[in-house]
């Protein structure tokens, strides 16, 4: 049993991301706790990382900003860095979220 000082049970995963892990007809994640609060922050991190990819991917090859957001998904599509479609996408819409850009699709 965790304690409440851990830091596990201090870190908050936003509803949208916990979304990804919760099939239709259930409440509750597939995922374990722990499981879901590392997915998170691999994620987040790389949706940190790629914002400075996508301001120089805009103004290197000045096209708009859902160009670069398709972009962005096409890598994450062929290079496997995150194991799911719905990550991925969590991934896209945090950062147009973090650029203030307009969410993907």
């Amino acid at each position: 049993m965790s304690h409440p000082d851990d830091p596990l049970n201090q870190q908050a995963v936003p509803p949208s991301f916990v979304a990804v892990f919760v099939p239709p007809g259930r409440i509750k994640p597939v995922i374990s706790r722990e499981e879901l609060l590392e997915r998170y922050g691999f994620c987040e991190d790389l949706a940190q990382l790629l914002t400075e990819t996508a301001l120089n991917q805009r103004h290197a090859l000045q096209v708009g900003e859902s160009d670069v957001l398709d972009r962005v998904a096409q890598g994450l599509a062929a290079g496997g860095a995150v194991p799911s479609e719905g990550e991925a996408q969590w991934v896209l819409r945090r950062l147009a979220e973090l650029l203030d850009w307009p969410a993907p699709g």
